[in-house]
């Protein structure tokens, strides 16, 4: 008896220990999800995290991961489709659960960010279904200005909010944000440097994380070179004008091709025969360096120089030649 007794305390012990002050930890509960497997993604204390995690019979399973700040954790398809984002940091415990194949209604349980995140999805799903996102960053403008001392509204501002064309509005909003509300793991991105530096207008981006055409995710450092990015979406029209005008490019200028939509075999028989590395853009808050550049229509070019700033993002590829060669 006395050894049961001891068991049951071991186990209890371990329970209680499974997430720790120095972890957080997702339990997820998902039904009609195609895959063995999900995949957790999010920007950790030492880099890049990007781990497959297997699912049982019924859907359940369970990720324990570290971040000393608060950061966007994106559960994803094995393809990288986001069913849900979350905000975790250490000492958090999760819990997802839902239909896969209603991705980004996945009910979110474990602290009060990620519940007032979700009442804000479903108050204004009308907004979030809408094609033209003029309505839902109108309703997020609006939290900020009412909820200044709330991280929620950093967060709608980082993952959500897309009229990142007016730099200096994005600038007024996020600096209309409680210090203490907004973490710099959560807002960098929307300022390229830390929040305590004001943006300019045209943004800073020092790392783009893009996932590598027949690999992985990569962490790419800009600030080395001059950096020419091209952004696709298929049907890939002016393809060979591209190709024709990079042959004459300065080796020196590091070339970025990206597709700004999810991963199609039109992609690969476009590429097939290029000989430089290509990229695609998976969505969710590893896509957040993209949204900075204010695309309205595709192709798109932007040109990055040393130092991280966008010295030009548009339409015209001769500009953007032009910028670079400068």
């Amino acid at each position: 008896m006395r050894l049961l007794q001891y068991i049951i305390l071991w186990l209890t012990v371990l329970s209680l220990a499974s997430c720790t002050s120095d972890s957080f930890k997702i339990d997820g509960n998902l039904t009609n999800l195609h895959g063995k497997n999900v995949r957790v993604i999010f920007r950790g204390d030492s880099g890049i995290v990007d781990e497959r995690v297997n699912l049982d019979k019924k859907g359940h399973f369970s990720f324990e991961g570290t971040s000393s700040q608060p950061i966007i954790v994106a559960v994803c398809t094995h393809r990288g489709d986001p069913l849900a984002m979350v905000v975790a940091s250490n000492g958090d415990h999760l819990k997802l659960k839902g239909d896969a194949g209603t991705a980004m209604h996945i009910k979110v349980k474990g602290n009060k960010i990620n519940e007032d995140w979700q009442l804000f999805r479903d108050e204004h799903a009308a907004f979030y279904n809408d094609p033209n996102p003029s309505r839902l960053d109108a309703a997020i403008e609006k939290y900020v200005r009412e909820h200044p001392s709330d991280m929620l509204s950093t967060v709608l501002l980082a993952v959500d909010y897309s009229n990142y064309n007016d730099r200096d509005k994005v600038d007024k909003l996020l600096h209309s944000i409680d210090i203490k509300a907004r973490p710099e793991s959560l807002a960098t991105p929307l300022t390229g440097s830390p929040t305590g530096h004001k943006s300019k207008i045209m943004p800073r981006l020092m790392t783009l994380t893009l996932f590598k055409h027949g690999g992985g995710f990569e962490e790419i450092n800009l600030a080395k070179h001059v950096t020419l990015i091209t952004l696709w979406a298929n049907p890939q029209t002016d393809r060979q004008t591209l190709n024709q005008k990079l042959q004459g490019l300065n080796p020196g200028i590091h070339i970025l091709d990206v597709l700004a939509e999810s991963d199609t075999l039109n992609w690969h028989k476009t590429i097939a025969g290029e000989s430089r590395q290509h990229y695609w853009a998976p969505g969710g808050p590893l896509e957040q360096g993209i949204q900075l550049l204010g695309i309205n229509s595709m192709p798109w070019y932007a040109v990055v120089d040393s130092t991280g700033l966008v010295s030009y993002s548009g339409p015209n590829l001769d500009t953007a030649l032009k910028t670079a060669a400068k």
